[in-house]
């Protein structure tokens, strides 16, 4: 559920885009269609197969007064937030999920109190539907796990309200909306290769950084929809409704009912109930698919094998000469051709086989390298022993990026042009 402003946050149905959700039955998996942004449940539990999987026993859970005791959250008042969104009006109205919906309002900076409409600070809040039960439990795992952790790319959790029956959440606004829709929107301005790299590096500290948190937390529901974008462009990950604490101790994963999204879900946690930090790793790999292909994960709208962009994509990733076959048309050849490579390859190792894919600390670290290729940090280490003030390095963010950029001359195919740049 994306905390932002942008007009469209609905399921893009319009464009032919849509998750299936998937729910466990005694006669087995049936699949109805729903939104998008709505996370999907696979229950009852799976049962685990294989002697492998094993459950670990977790940490018991904290009360709903111990989490809601949390000295970093305001408690506000129904009445508050009533005011500050103008009675949860209409125009107030930014986003829709499958638990609720999110509307901006504006509190006082000094007091957290509510303000007049365009003072004070913009926030996002969160109302639960009256009549969702499910999303009760989600709400607080909300607030258990943003309660505990503070991180430039996770959203900002300000405060709560459980007055009655009313159960809002009370975040940072965060304006440029969520990731899902600058890529599939139609209409929506293209992102550059710089800027989704940069959201991709975003993400992956945001996620790196819940894995290896003293109590490792597994997001269980990373997805497109999930990350939500700055004024810059800076990735912050959103909805933890899912989330679960990673096994401890010499434990590597756990079996638990099996929830998230289709298209984005590793499939052995889908076939098995064993829920491992790897999932989170898949996830990942398969919004870096996103972001170089301009496809989203599950498109109904495509017929066949490209309905699933793991399937469509996954022959194209290992193979440099056919790379350009998945790439974004509309980033019109704009993108180095070692990094999209790079990018490429590891998204391929992303969605392999789970014992064979890297950490999120790993996937992080060949991600920067991508953003900052090795000739650039040599040229500035060669500015900086010759002193020179007239010489300076361009920033990576830029479009005068000085990476080699595959430009395609009118009349040559794609596959022409690479072939010209090797001879």
């Amino acid at each position: 559920m994306s905390i932002s402003d942008s007009p469209n946050l609905k399921s893009p149905s319009a464009d032919g885009i849509c998750c299936t959700h998937l729910t466990w039955t005694k006669g087995g998996l049936s699949r109805t269609q729903g939104s998008i942004h709505s996370p999907t449940a696979l229950s009852p539990s799976v049962q685990p197969r294989g002697e492998k999987c094993r459950p670990v026993s977790l940490p018991t859970s904290k009360s709903e007064g111990d989490t809601l005791s949390s000295p970093h959250l305001k408690a506000f008042m129904y009445s508050e937030l009533n005011n500050a969104t103008r009675n949860f009006c209409n125009d107030s109205l930014i986003g829709e999920g499958g638990f609720g919906y999110v509307y901006k309002g504006w509190i006082d900076e000094r007091t957290l109190g509510p303000a007049r409409p365009g003072c004070g600070m913009v926030v996002a809040i969160k109302k639960l539907g009256d009549k969702v039960f499910q999303g009760r439990r989600e709400w607080l795992a909300e607030v258990q796990y943003l309660s505990q952790f503070q991180h430039p790319n996770l959203v900002r959790l300000l405060g709560y309200c459980l007055d009655g029956d009313n159960r809002l959440l009370v975040y940072e606004y965060v304006p440029r909306g969520s990731l899902e829709n600058h890529l599939f929107r139609r209409g929506a301005q293209p992102l550059s290769w710089e800027i989704r790299i940069k959201v991709a590096i975003g993400a992956a500290r945001g996620l790196s950084f819940l894995h290896e948190a003293e109590q490792s937390v597994i997001h269980r529901d990373f997805k497109a929809s999930n990350i939500l974008l700055d004024l810059e462009y800076n990735a912050k990950l959103s909805d933890f409704g899912l989330a679960k604490a990673g096994p401890i101790g010499d434990g590597t994963h756990f079996s638990t009912q099996v929830m998230g999204t289709q298209g984005y879900a590793a499939p052995e946690y889908i076939a098995t109930g064993c829920l491992t930090a790897r999932c989170d790793v898949y996830s990942f790999g398969v919004v870096l698919l996103e972001l170089l292909s301009g496809r989203c994960a599950v498109d109904k709208s495509k017929v066949g094998v490209k309905q699933n962009l793991v399937e469509w994509a996954k022959p194209y990733l290992s193979n440099k000469r056919k790379l350009y076959r998945i790439m974004d048309e509309r980033l019109e050849g704009q993108y180095p051709q070692k990094g999209a490579y790079m990018a490429a390859f590891l998204a391929f190792e992303c969605i392999g086989d789970a014992k064979c894919r890297p950490s999120m600390t790993e996937v992080l670290v060949r991600l920067e390298k991508i953003l900052v290729p090795k000739e650039s940090t040599a040229t500035a280490r060669q500015e900086q022993q010759l002193g020179s003030s007239s010489l300076r390095l361009k920033s990576p963010l830029r479009h005068d990026h000085p990476s080699p950029a595959v430009r395609m001359p009118r009349g040559l195919s794609p596959h022409s042009a690479m072939r010209s740049r090797r001879q």
